[in-house]
């Protein structure tokens, strides 16, 4: 009986990981609007049912979505993080990987350009948080205690490089394809001096 139930759970899993990577291939192809279930499910060869067990609607597929890029996204920047030997090469490197994303046509499509109209502003602004905010906070908190910058209202200053962030993520994923290079190394570029602007003085500074 367990093993029938494995199967059935195996299947159920996998169901949903095909449903996510057709309804990823959709929304960045045709957005949110021009997204309907019944393609979705067409396109791995299931029916609408099947879609409504694991999703209760349209918005709840794309939310799904979101998150799985907005997870793997952290998950890489975190990743680039720790394998820089110091606090500001840390945060050069998550930066560096989080700008890559954004000019990524899927991520920058979905993440920066439909999920604010699927969600509602201030939906997306909270999920955006719940998802980067946490690494952005733990970045600019080690830059701090490590002296490398002076120490400041740690919150304050994280919404702040969070905003930057957000204007940069956006702005990379309007900007066309031939744009995009420059832009990104601009931006990098911007909120790398900005935040070393906040370095500890020295004598001879």
């Amino acid at each position: 009986m367990s093993q029938v139930k494995s199967r059935r759970a195996q299947y159920s899993e996998a169901t949903r990981a095909a449903l996510l990577s057709a309804a990823t291939r959709r929304f960045a192809d045709r957005g949110f609007a021009g997204t309907a279930l019944e393609d979705v499910a067409a396109d791995i060869r299931a029916t609408r049912g099947a879609v409504y067990h694991h999703f209760a609607n349209k918005t709840a597929l794309f939310e799904a979505v979101f998150e799985q890029l907005e997870s793997d996204a952290v998950t890489r920047a975190a990743t680039a993080a720790r394998a820089a030997p110091d606090p500001w090469a840390a945060a050069m490197a998550a930066l560096s990987t989080f700008l890559d994303d954004c000019c990524d046509p899927v991520y920058g499509r979905v993440v920066w350009q439909e999920a604010p109209l699927a969600l509602g502003w201030h939906r997306w602004r909270e999920a955006e948080e719940k998802f980067a905010y946490g690494l952005v906070e733990q970045l600019l908190g080690a830059l701090m205690d490590t002296g490398v910058i002076e120490r400041q209202p740690l919150e304050t200053t994280t919404r702040i490089t969070f905003a930057l962030l957000m204007a940069a993520g956006l702005a990379l994923a309007e900007a066309p394809e031939e744009d995009k290079d420059r832009l990104k190394a601009e931006y990098g570029q911007v909120i790398a001096r900005l935040v070393y602007g906040l370095r500890v003085a020295t004598p001879d500074a």
